[in-house]
């Protein structure tokens, strides 16, 4: 396959968008709570949702790969992953904001375990270490950098912009991947 490495590259930054995304909207939490009006046990649903909705949908990835292809169906799920970041961040009641997060774990459920399935697929069994540890490398590195990232984002623009960011990045992904 003659851009494997370039979709090595979208999966990775799919990847990271995601992992990235619950770190920055964590730290991001509390404001969002005072400029929803909502308690910190209200606010905790825009996790909360999230996590439900990405841990129903996990599941279902190898069916949904089987039913619409894995290509359509990664590129599907990282366009859902974009507009519902998109949407989170024009939510302006606490309802709108778990709703979007809801659709955005949906989309996010894909992004881990299918982009995994993809580098089995396209990359030899000779590079699969190569390739996993590059991968992997990815998603430990996300993690660490989203709290300094979301609260420089929350300090400085507004929590909105925790979900603005995803969309440059999952274009990209998307581009590279399809």
């Amino acid at each position: 396959m003659r851009y494997r490495w370039l979709i090595l590259i979208g999966l990775i930054t799919a990847a990271i968008m995601e992992v990235l995304d619950t770190t920055i909207v964590n730290v991001a939490l509390p404001q969002m709570a005072g400029n929803l009006g909502a308690t910190f046990t209200e606010i905790a649903w825009v996790s909360t949702g999230y996590i439900l909705s990405n841990v129903v949908v996990l599941p279902m990835t190898a069916f949904l790969t089987g039913v619409f292809g894995r290509r359509r169906y990664l590129c599907g799920s990282i366009i859902a992953f974009i507009v519902a970041s998109f949407l989170c961040g024009t939510s302006h009641t606490l309802g709108e904001l778990v709703l979007w997060r809801v659709m955005q774990g949906v989309g996010g459920a894909a992004l881990l375990s299918t982009a995994q399935a993809t580098l089995r697929q396209i990359f030899p069994k000779e590079q699969q270490g190569l390739v996993q540890a590059i991968f992997v490398l990815g998603i430990i590195v996300a993690p660490t950098l989203g709290p300094t990232l979301g609260g420089w984002i929350t300090d400085n623009y507004t929590w909105s912009w925790c979900f603005f960011i995803n969309v440059p990045i999952g274009i990209l992904s998307f581009f590279l991947v399809s």
